[in-house]
């Protein structure tokens, strides 16, 4: 293990910038930022684009819905029949205010992401579903 990587783990990037510690349990997920369960059932490709978003972004990112069944979008008001959301290719995070935004819009950005959605009911849409048009972003009201 090289010393880049023990400062990781306490959550310091190589620069010396405090990213936010890691717990304890979550040393044995692949991911940085994310524990096993909270991306169960996403795209791989995903899921590293969003743990390097997050990095980039230096804000917490939370997770209120990944992969969902037919049902549970065909449940939903606003949802597409073809959402990216039934391949687990999309997610969408909580946005608690415009500082959060900017900061995780930028992260997602800079992280690859082509396809991103802003919600008035304070959440973020992110996918990497290439069968879907690239280079968009939406302002919506639905989910």
């Amino acid at each position: 293990m090289q010393f880049r990587d023990l400062f990781r783990q306490v959550g310091w990037t190589w620069y010396f910038r405090w990213t936010g510690y890691k717990k304890e349990k979550d040393m044995n997920s692949p991911w940085t930022y994310f524990r096993p369960e909270e991306v169960q059932g996403l795209d791989l490709e995903l899921v590293a684009m969003l743990d390097r978003a997050r990095g980039l972004a230096g804000k917490p990112f939370q997770i209120t819905c990944g992969l969902r069944t037919q049902s549970e979008n065909d449940a939903l008001p606003e949802s597409v029949k073809d959402s990216a959301h039934l391949t687990g290719n999309a997610v969408d995070l909580a946005c608690a205010d415009s500082e959060l935004r900017y900061a995780m819009l930028k992260g997602l950005i800079l992280a690859g992401f082509t396809r991103i959605g802003v919600y008035t009911d304070g959440h973020i849409h992110a996918d990497n579903d290439m069968t879907k048009p690239q280079k968009v972003c939406w302002y919506s009201s639905g989910t």
